[in-house]
């Protein structure tokens, strides 16, 4: 429920809102690679071990590989929306941490 003093913006960096939600999908994007890549090991050493000869395994086996696939690209184009979305540091800080780095 609206206060009526408090703004609520649709897209506005200072309340993190999007950011929360743009971090939150580059998570469950991540855990998908991870797990679709956990998955298509797993069926490729089954392959190669048992070489199963059921019907459905010669098409059920190279899916993880394939959402693998596509659950790269969506991680890399929600990871880079994210580092875009993010506010530079100032000028007056970025020397500081130069120091601190050195």
């Amino acid at each position: 429920m609206d206060t009526p003093g408090r703004r609520t913006p649709c897209c506005s960096r200072s309340t993190g809102r999007p950011a929360r939600r743009i971090t939150r999908a580059v998570q469950y994007a991540g855990r998908l690679l991870s797990w679709s890549l956990a998955a298509g090991m797993a069926t490729a050493a089954t392959q190669l071990l048992f070489a199963p000869r059921a019907d459905w395994w010669a098409f059920c086996w190279p899916l993880p590989w394939y959402l693998t696939c596509v659950s790269a690209l969506a991680w890399a184009v929600l990871r880079a929306h994210e580092k875009g979305s993010q506010d530079p540091p100032d000028e007056d800080s970025l020397p500081d941490s130069w120091d601190q780095a050195a």
